[in-house]
């Protein structure tokens, strides 16, 4: 039976020669990451900055790409156009409008008023004000279930592996982040609640290729007892190679679709996704693996390592 291998068995590529310079490059990006951050800072959708949502019924399935053009002229600001339901119900989002209450019910009238006329027969079924209050409690309660999933991967790698290991998924989880939330500052993609739930989704592929990577990186730390650390990371690494590059590879094409023909819902989040995929993978041989060797060199190898051929033989059972 033909089997596909996207890598080759038994490569011997020394990934670790490359640490210092993975390393540098992460750190470069994730600074310059915080520093999009906060300067020119995030595109904050209307889940995070507050809004009008529009809940709408056309009598047919409208042209969003006509509708979208048809309301953004306007001029009041962004315009997201969601199907929910039947592909007859549309949720139309806005931003909210500079003034008080009554400003938010004028922007609503006047969509309102363009709905009428763009298609005959529209019926608004709901219109609602998402307040500054609102917005700022979604934005902390986001931030909060980043922080707790982060929390409860520490904790899960804390007690299946050594500290060191927990502590280096880490490191590397945080550098993954940022990283993403650069790619939104510089991209100008909306961050709002579908942001939160790609980088969710990120963070736990990313853990997932890691805990693989360990897993086999504590076998074999029961089996060479001998080798050096830097060479038994670059043993683990190929060894799970294979594994890697073809759960990553898949999971990236499955992933296009949704980038491609997502739609304004789901397109961003496919982007995203695509682009977290690369990072999560890459982070894990050039980031994670590289923290632990520093962190590990002289706590999970006792003693001086032993160098030469002696170094790569299995340890032998009684």
């Amino acid at each position: 039976m033909f089997h596909l291998r996207l890598v080759p068995d038994n490569t011997k590529i020394p990934f670790m020669n490359g640490r210092f310079a993975g390393l540098i490059t992460s750190a470069v990006l994730s600074i310059a990451s915080l520093i999009l951050f906060f300067h020119p800072g995030l595109n904050y959708g209307i889940d995070f900055r507050g809004g009008i949502v529009i809940e709408a019924r056309t009598p047919q399935a409208p042209d969003f790409a006509s509708l979208r053009h048809t309301l953004s002229g306007l001029g009041m600001g962004t315009v997201a156009l969601q199907e929910f339901g039947s592909p007859q119900d549309v949720l139309i989002r806005l931003e909210r409008q500079p003034g008080d209450d009554a400003a938010q019910q004028v922007a609503a009238d006047k969509v309102r008023g363009t709905l009428a006329q763009a298609i005959p027969g529209t019926q608004v079924r709901r219109v609602e004000a998402v307040g500054a209050s609102v917005s700022g409690e979604l934005f902390a309660n986001g931030m909060l279930a980043l922080g707790l999933a982060m929390l409860a991967m520490l904790i899960y790698i804390w007690f299946r592996f050594e500290w060191q290991f927990g502590l280096g998924a880490v490191v590397t989880l945080l550098l993954d982040i940022t990283k993403i939330v650069g790619f939104y500052a510089v991209t100008g993609l909306q961050f709002n609640l579908v942001a939160v739930a790609a980088i969710l989704t990120i963070m736990g592929y990313s853990i997932n290729d890691k805990v693989v990577v360990y897993d086999r990186m504590r076998e074999n730390l029961r089996i060479y007892k001998k080798m050096p650390l830097r060479d038994l990371i670059d043993l683990s690494i190929n060894e799970t190679l294979n594994r890697t590059v073809g759960t990553s590879m898949c999971t990236f094409l499955s992933v296009i679709p949704l980038a491609l023909f997502g739609g304004e819902a789901l397109q961003d989040f496919g982007i995203v996704l695509l682009l977290g995929v690369f990072i999560a993978t890459t982070s894990s041989i050039f980031i994670a693996a590289p923290i632990l060797l520093f962190l590990g060199e002289n706590r999970l190898r006792r003693g001086a390592p032993v160098e030469g051929p002696a170094a790569k033989e299995p340890a032998t059972t009684p």
